[in-house]
């Protein structure tokens, strides 16, 4: 019990604790005098055998309860508290889309363990990493899907990042559709920057929406898309479900660079190719530095003064004492 109250407790005033020097200095005084108080002879024909014996064991706990006062008193003028720190976090804030493609390819493991894990792993990280902005996710393969609307709610981000998997979707690869859905959860909000982080493996192939016209959309709403390219060079290994099982095949590595460029450059963004899990850390990582938010932040530190208990304490023992000292040790004349 009263190491929970020690815990975590800081003093404002710990110079009061040099006080505590003058509990040793009244002990030595109170052991001197007190010897010299002591009679030198028993009268033992003014009391029968024991009266008094219980009283000559506990004559000093009146003055031990006197120093315990003391040394409660002191430790409460050195002020014990505890802190609470609060952190908030202002400032002017970008919309984010993070489009992610969740298309059979996506499985491969040329990034580990897969295309799709490394993908949501290094969108985590940067979820985390932006305090102020709103962000949101989009899915897409053969259709896409808003995964999680603009928020700054961190722990819904993730999670929903987190649930993120393959097969939500009719399979496919429908660039188009996924930058469109990602720009219409955009076009409404209020902030002076919006971007679209668009993540693919593939050439489109599908969808109701083309990637040029969409890349027009994105150029009349003002939406940055910057647009990464995720696979490794020539063929990866990607387990396909067969009648026999799942097996792993060799597939061919097929990105639309050509068509991923020009939807970053015509809207002010960049185009990346990330061919392992250190260059689309990388990736992420230059995309955060480009697009910095005005960050503001504000500590907050409260104290909670805890020296009630002491100040309790300290009345107890001199009640205690006084007690003792006035009605159980009591000198008659």
């Amino acid at each position: 019990m009263v190491f929970d109250y020690f815990n975590h407790i800081e003093f404002a005033q710990p110079y009061f604790f040099g006080l505590l020097a003058l509990i040793p200095v009244l002990i030595y005084w109170y052991a001197r005098t007190n010897r010299s108080r002591t009679a030198s002879i028993a009268v033992s024909t003014t009391a029968a055998k024991g009266l008094g014996s219980w009283k000559a064991s506990f004559r000093h706990v009146p003055f031990i309860l006197r120093m315990l006062t003391l040394a409660c008193i002191i430790v409460a003028l050195a002020k014990p508290q505890t802190r609470d720190e609060q952190q908030r976090a202002e400032g002017e804030g970008i919309d984010i889309v993070l489009c992610i493609d969740v298309s059979g390819s996506m499985t491969a493991q040329d990034l580990k363990p897969n295309r799709l894990e490394a993908a949501k792993n290094v969108a985590i990280d940067f979820v985390n990493k932006r305090l102020t902005d709103r962000i949101g996710i989009v899915i897409f393969s053969g259709e896409s899907f808003t995964q999680c609307p603009l928020t700054t709610d961190h722990e819904v981000l993730v999670s929903a990042i987190s649930n993120i998997r393959n097969g939500l979707l009719e399979d496919g690869t429908a660039i188009g559709s996924g930058l469109s859905t990602s720009i219409d959860r955009l076009r409404g909000g209020t902030s002076k920057s919006k971007v679209v982080v668009l993540l693919t493996d593939g050439e489109n192939n599908g969808g109701l929406i083309d990637p040029k016209t969409a890349k027009e959309i994105a150029k009349t709403f003002g939406v940055k898309v910057y647009t990464i390219g995720v696979g490794t060079d020539g063929t990866a290994q990607q387990p396909v479900n067969t009648d026999l099982g799942v097996v792993m095949q060799t597939q061919k590595v097929s990105i639309d660079e050509k068509l991923l460029t020009e939807i970053a450059t015509e809207t002010g963004g960049k185009y990346f190719r990330a061919k392992d899990n250190a260059s689309l850390t990388e990736i992420y990582t230059t995309i955060d530095g480009l697009e910095k938010s005005k960050v503001e932040i504000t500590n907050t530190i409260k104290f909670q003064d805890k020296y009630f208990p002491l100040v309790m304490a300290a009345i107890l023992f001199l009640f205690l004492e006084v007690l003792l000292r006035y009605l159980v040790f009591r000198k008659f004349p």
